[in-house]
């Protein structure tokens, strides 16, 4: 029986280890573009995983989509995407309250409308 509740906590330990390291989103783009959120790395099938965010991305983590096609690679729209506070924070005294209170605020952002909204 104490094999059990070991395996249980470590278990559960393991699983909130890992969802406190990151926070991902999918997003909705409009033809021939890939996603760069917060200035690091590009998606083209649209689903992006990263670090959570710092307190200074409180009022949204910027985002651009720039144009895949042949020798483009300009920006076609940019802004800011709703962030919101990880619960999952709280149980990582000091250091994710610290550097990481911060994550996407929805799974799904579409941002073929001109503008990045969550999707329904």
């Amino acid at each position: 029986m104490k094999i059990s509740r070991v395996f249980l906590f470590a278990l559960a330990s393991a699983a909130l280890f890992a969802t406190g390291c990151s926070t991902s989103a999918s997003f909705k783009l409009p033809p021939d573009t890939e996603v760069r959120v917060n200035y690091k790395g590009t998606d083209i099938h649209g689903d992006v995983k990263t670090r959570p965010f710092f307190w200074n991305a409180t009022g949204g983590v910027p985002y651009e989509l720039i144009s895949t096609a042949p020798k483009d690679n300009e920006i076609v729209q940019k802004g800011k995407l709703p962030t919101s506070f990880r619960v999952v924070s709280i149980f990582w005294p000091p250091y994710a309250l610290i550097y990481w209170p911060l994550g996407f605020a929805c799974e799904c952002y579409d941002v073929t409308g001109g503008e990045a909204v969550c999707c329904h």
